[in-house]
């Protein structure tokens, strides 16, 4: 998997523990900041972050945009 600072990685291991592993399973940006304890600014950030390096994919959706695990660490 890419090099991941520990933000990013609290964010994937917050992914895996949600279950958000593929795309019937999507997690908003809040659920994520709630389940890391970060702000949302934070974990938004590097939900950009992570979808440029290919190891979650956004899905873009009425309300709130979804996020899931493309890449298994």
């Amino acid at each position: 998997m890419a090099d991941l600072n520990p933000v990013e990685q609290l964010i994937v291991n917050a992914l895996k523990e949600l279950g958000a592993t593929k795309d019937s399973s999507l997690k908003t940006a809040d659920d994520i900041a709630k389940k890391c304890n970060r702000p949302k600014s934070m974990v938004t950030n590097a939900l950009v972050a992570l979808s440029q390096k290919n190891v979650v994919k956004r899905v873009a959706r009425e309300k709130a945009a979804g996020y899931y695990l493309i890449q298994q660490a």
